[in-house]
């Protein structure tokens, strides 16, 4: 009885504690492959490159549960890259994201740090059926490279789900001497899943990046996507209507399939148009269309077709091929790049694997 007596008294004594559990998870992708370019200003080119698919990365996450439904969390990702062996951007450790925060069931949960936008997840998560990755990546047009991508200095609110419904709110603080409003960001997004609909409204308002910017200096983007899984075949779409300075950053700073540099486009709309069909148990047949239209007096229209194919040989390890070729009217000059190169031509052939951990 005494010894009893003795153990409930220490489960009292540390109970609280014992709410406080942790776990780290070590995890990451390599990704690697050949790049055939066509179409730059050098010519043809082929290349080992890492990130075709998917950047390869190495991750470090955790979660702290705090007790009473609340836990603490955290990620830091760093990108990498295969074919040398470094860092896929020099002098940042984790590149990637960083950021930590707190998670109530019942609240939601707020992170800060750098992040993804919720457009680009969007559009990676629900509406390109290429998951922003091989040759036919949505980035090459849809316009999502830059800030638009990540975010830094920046805190996100994620809702609990209400029968399918989340809704997202993204606030970045440019912090830009001189100038508070210079390089702020904001993004809205609602979520929502049910079966086999996903789908995905988001809205982003980012100034202009430096104080001296004045006139035209607040991108708009309303983005809508959704993917609807048939078992056999799944069907992708999305939208985004662009309006104003920073509104359609180029992938590439200074694309020149033809020896050309034009200028990102101030008004403007992308459509993108997907599948994804089924072959076998490990197969999947992967097609985009994507349309972009330029509604300035230059009128730089481009389009883009893709096929590609993934195959998995296991739960964590695929092998994968893509074509991509953009056509670019009155002298646009976007490239077909992947999901970590912005390309150098107007079409390009993809062949690698992937391995998560």
């Amino acid at each position: 009885m005494k010894r009893t007596l003795v153990s409930i008294a220490l489960l009292g004594a540390i109970g609280p504690a014992a709410h406080a559990q942790s776990a780290i998870t070590i995890y990451g992708l390599v990704d690697g492959g050949i790049e055939a370019e066509r179409g730059g200003i050098a010519g043809n080119i082929v290349k080992v490159s890492s990130g075709i698919g998917a950047a390869s990365r190495l991750g470090f996450k955790g979660v702290e549960d705090l007790g009473g439904g609340l836990s603490a969390l955290f990620v830091l990702e760093s990108g990498l890259l295969i074919d040398t062996g470094t860092s896929d951007v020099a002098g940042a450790a984790f590149n990637r994201q960083a950021f930590l925060g707190l998670k109530d069931q019942r609240l939601g949960a707020i992170t800060l740090g750098r992040q993804y936008t919720l457009t680009y997840n969007a559009l990676g998560q629900v509406g390109d059926p290429f998951g922003a990755g091989l040759a036919g990546s949505a980035k090459n047009l849809f316009p999502v490279a830059g800030a638009n991508l990540r975010s830094n200095n920046s805190v996100i609110y994620t809702s609990p789900a209400w029968n399918g419904l989340t809704a997202e709110a993204l606030y970045s603080v440019g912090e830009v001497a001189g100038n508070s409003s210079a390089g702020r960001q904001f993004n809205l997004g609602l979520n929502y899943t049910r079966g086999p609909l996903n789908a995905r409204l988001a809205y982003n308002n980012r100034n202009n990046d430096t104080a001296a910017v004045t006139t035209n200096g607040i991108g708009h983007n309303t983005l809508f996507v959704a993917n609807y899984d048939f078992t056999a075949a799944k069907l992708f779409f999305a939208y985004s209507a662009d309006k104003g300075m920073n509104s359609a950053p180029l992938n590439n700073a200074t694309p020149r399939p033809y020896g050309r540099v034009f200028n990102p486009s101030l008004k403007g709309d992308d459509l993108l148009l997907g599948a994804h069909i089924r072959v076998g148990a490990a197969g999947t047949i992967i097609a985009s269309y994507i349309r972009k239209n330029d509604k300035t007096a230059p009128n730089q229209d481009a389009r883009q077709y893709a096929v590609g194919y993934t195959y998995a040989l296991s739960k964590r390890t695929s092998a994968y091929a893509s074509y991509g070729m953009i056509t670019n009217r009155n002298g646009a000059a976007y490239t077909v790049g992947n999901n970590s190169d912005a390309g150098t031509g107007d079409r390009a052939t993809n062949i690698g694997v992937r391995h998560s951990f």
